[in-house]
């Protein structure tokens, strides 16, 4: 058997589930930039579009804890149906009230169903996945990630009535579920979901551990006011759809560069140097006019920058972790990201209605310089010799599963762990 034989077995066992992945991700991105828009128009206040941005990872979090129970009482066949069905029903529901208490309950409901069929999809890829190309499968999964996000970005620019891109957004979860009920790949058994060791984790290497709560305060207020930030830019529908978009593109293409050279220096060295680059980016948005070119370049270049930090976080955690300890460790770097996800657009959208839009890249910068600061004092306080048996793995954040088929798939026989090193 050749290598190309070797690797297209795998990928054609999972390419029903990347199909599905391309569909849910326009789905989710579709509604996530609608809730914003949508809400905007319809009169909500900042501080409630962040309270709706803060309650989907509050959902997020819940479904991490009460998803599996689901998955292992009715598989993950009919597990993903279900999840799907009911994200295409919230979708629908938004269309037919705007009343804000109905809409934070189905952001709730949504954010409980999405980290769901996540969890799904990426156990399921890493059960069929073989060791030596579980790297190539997780690189397309976050290939289909990024462009199913950037794609439904730019759906926002479909005309029509005001419920018709809800029904768009519908659509799309349904159609995610005909490739999985028709894939004839085995169910994988479910693992048991680990302990946080929060404690354990910040001694193994607090820097990741800042490093992922202060990435989750960032990007969790992007997603949830990005879109009115925009606007309060002067951009119409169309110029929101194209921000989001380039926003998207700029985490996605510039973490690969970022991270190789995260590979080759100290990672908190590494971090710190994004971080002050994001933060200066930041401050440029806050003091630029309002030249809708400039801030295109700004966006791109700041979530190229800002996107980068978790995943630099899991690869400095992964580098000081031992087997045993990946899966514990993985839930609570995810829980960390989680949670600043829940604070960051609450704590914005309250800054927004006192200040304004500029309040959110006041917020990226704060955030961004506590994290230069907090790792480049890691670094020169702690400064030990550093391992590099696992290299750094692009990542758009969605489980802990992802994390663990990443650094299992760059384990090599033989690599030596050092818990020790370089915290």
């Amino acid at each position: 058997m050749d290598l190309t034989d070797s690797i297209s077995r795998p990928v054609r066992a999972a390419s029903s589930l990347l199909l599905s992945t391309a569909f849910l991700l326009s789905s989710i991105g579709l509604l996530g930039i609608l809730i914003p828009v949508r809400g905007t128009e319809a009169g909500f206040n900042e501080a409630l579009l962040g309270a709706l941005a803060g309650v989907y990872y509050v959902g997020f979090l819940i479904g991490t804890f009460v998803i599996p129970a689901l998955v292992r009482r009715i598989g993950h066949i009919r597990a993903f149906a279900f999840g799907a069905t009911c994200a295409a029903s919230v979708a629908l529901l938004h269309a037919l009230s705007v009343s804000p208490a109905l809409w934070l309950a189905l952001r709730l409901v949504d954010g409980v169903m999405m980290v769901g069929l996540y969890t799904i999809i990426e156990s399921w890829l890493n059960a069929i996945a073989p060791a030596r190309h579980r790297g190539t499968i997780f690189a397309l999964y976050m290939m289909m990630n990024s462009g199913g996000l950037a794609f439904s970005q730019l759906l926002l620019r479909v005309g029509g009535a005001p419920f018709m891109l809800f029904s768009v957004s519908a659509l799309l979860a349904c159609a995610a579920v005909l490739p999985v009920v028709l894939t004839h790949q085995p169910q994988p058994a479910l693992q048991a979901a680990p302990r946080l060791r929060l404690p354990r984790l910040f001694k193994l290497a607090p820097a990741a551990g800042a490093g992922a709560l202060l990435a989750g305060l960032g990007s969790g207020a992007f997603f949830g006011l990005g879109p009115v930030y925009a606007m309060g830019l002067g951009l119409d529908t169309d110029g929101v759809s194209l921000y989001m978009m380039v926003a998207i593109l700029g985490g996605a293409l510039l973490q690969t560069p970022l991270g190789y050279g995260s590979d080759h220096i100290d990672r908190r060295l590494a971090m710190a140097c994004v971080a002050l680059a994001a933060c200066v980016l930041a401050c440029t948005m806050v003091l630029s006019s309002s030249d809708h070119r400039a801030e295109l370049i700004l966006i791109f270049l700041y979530c190229g920058m800002s996107f980068a930090i978790y995943p630099m976080s899991v690869a400095h955690l992964v580098d000081h972790l031992s087997p045993d300890e990946l899966l514990g460790a993985s839930s609570s770097v995810y829980f960390l990201y989680g949670l600043g996800s829940v604070f960051g657009p609450l704590v914005v959208g309250l800054a927004m209605t006192q200040i304004g839009a500029r309040a959110l890249p006041i917020w990226f910068a704060l955030v961004a310089a506590a994290l230069a600061l907090y790792a480049a004092y890691r670094y020169r306080v702690f400064r030990r010799t550093q391992v590099r048996d696992r290299p750094f793995t692009p990542m758009m954040q969605t489980t802990r599963t992802v994390m663990e088929a990443a650094a299992v798939a760059r384990e090599e026989p033989g690599s030596e762990h050092r818990s020790g090193a370089g915290r």
